[in-house]
């Protein structure tokens, strides 16, 4: 079975499959949701590995690239499939704005605890501590309790509350390109303004991240495509090496994958046939 043909719209990704920072590279097909291609290691090399097997040709066919931020990954793609549209994973950029938030969430700690004078300083600087969890949950699915320790933070500490706003405006616009993909590039557009603005420097840094890759996020804006696909495969993945309570190699862990998530299903030996 050649299981690169009729490859159109693919997504790249990484998975670990040991401690010690070992990691496999994973392609799947979007139209078809199977795994067409593994290999042990990450990196630039393995990618035109990849690449090497499908050939020129075929690559030249691709029209659509899911995968995340990763210069590696990017550079390739430039280099060996410049026709194809690579889409950003809307999961990494909401990620991106998660870590800025609690790199704001963390300083706001530190001047709290450095300003903090008596008991109610102490208090408040271990209030802020605690925020994490609220800050980091969606709006939408906050408790009672997360609720009421926003509404605190927006008092006490408006920075903080303005960084927590710029992640879930930046949530807001992938929400938002599910059903008004047009109005999702202009709230992106005006996003990158206000963060341009808000002198917070981990969400300034941010807004120069989002426009980097500001293409492959609006291709995600308007095609709807995600990395989801390709999460969905590397939990299962995972689930094949705790089954199997770890392996030593990738040999191993690439065989039991792309049996069960190829979607070839071979007869096994002393099996019979499956009938309908």
């Amino acid at each position: 079975v050649d299981r690169l043909a009729g490859l159109t719209r693919i997504g790249i990704d990484e998975i670990s499959y040991r401690k010690g920072h070992k990691y496999m590279t994973v392609v799947v097909d979007h139209d078809t949701a199977k795994v067409v291609w593994m290999a042990d290691g990450h990196g630039k090399s393995v990618l035109h590995r990849f690449f090497d097997a499908l050939g020129p040709e075929r690559a030249g066919r691709l029209t659509h690239i899911s995968a995340d931020g990763a210069a590696w990954i990017a550079e390739t793609l430039a280099e060996r499939a410049p026709r194809a549209v690579r889409v950003m994973a809307p999961f990494h950029v909401v990620a991106w704005a998660t870590d800025a938030l609690d790199i704001e969430r963390r300083a706001s700690w530190n001047r709290a605890r450095r300003q903090a004078e008596g008991r109610d300083g102490r208090e408040t600087a271990r209030a802020l501590k605690d925020s994490r969890f609220a800050l980091w949950k969606n709006e939408a699915d906050l408790t009672d309790r997360q609720a009421a320790k926003l509404t605190w933070i927006a008092a006490t500490d408006p920075r903080l509350h303005r960084a927590w706003r710029l992640k879930e405006a930046l949530r807001a616009v992938f929400t938002l390109a599910k059903t008004r993909p047009t109005a999702a590039l202009k709230a992106l557009d005006r996003w990158i303004g206000w963060a341009r603005r808000c002198r917070i420097d981990a969400f300034v840094d941010l807004q120069r991240r989002v426009r980097r890759h500001y293409e492959a996020i609006r291709a995600a804006l308007t095609t709807g495509m995600s990395n989801g696909l390709i999460e969905s495969t590397n939990t299962k993945t995972r689930l094949i090496i705790r089954r199997g309570f770890g392996f030593h190699s990738a040999d191993a862990v690439i065989a039991l994958a792309m049996l069960t998530l190829a979607g070839d299903k071979p007869t096994l030996p002393g099996r019979q046939p499956a009938t309908e």
